[in-house]
């Protein structure tokens, strides 16, 4: 039987995979739709709040959702391959 510890593994492996590849795609398109780098630094005041607000949302919306599908292809390998939801996953089930 997996254990909690694996299922942390397996569940941070993922999402952080998931971030980087999705931090890389959101960056490409960014470059190709504003045809510039996004902001390096959105914090420095030489950036635009625009630029920044933009930047924000765009990244952050799209590296959490893909780090919710990840986490959720994960729990679902995890119960195909244990026939049970990872530790952690079944209160949130019953509730």
């Amino acid at each position: 039987m997996l254990s909690k510890l694996g299922w942390k593994v397996a569940a941070t492996g993922s999402s952080l995979l998931a971030a980087r590849l999705t931090a890389k795609a959101v960056t490409g398109g960014w470059k190709k739709i504003k045809r510039t780098d996004p902001p390096a630094n959105p914090a420095a005041p030489s950036t635009g709040w625009g630029e920044a607000i933009g930047w924000a949302t765009a990244s952050g919306v799209a590296i959490a959702l893909a780090r919710l599908a990840a986490r959720r292809g994960a729990a679902g390998a995890w119960r195909k391959a244990t026939g049970h939801l990872p530790p952690g996953l079944e209160e949130a089930a019953a509730a």
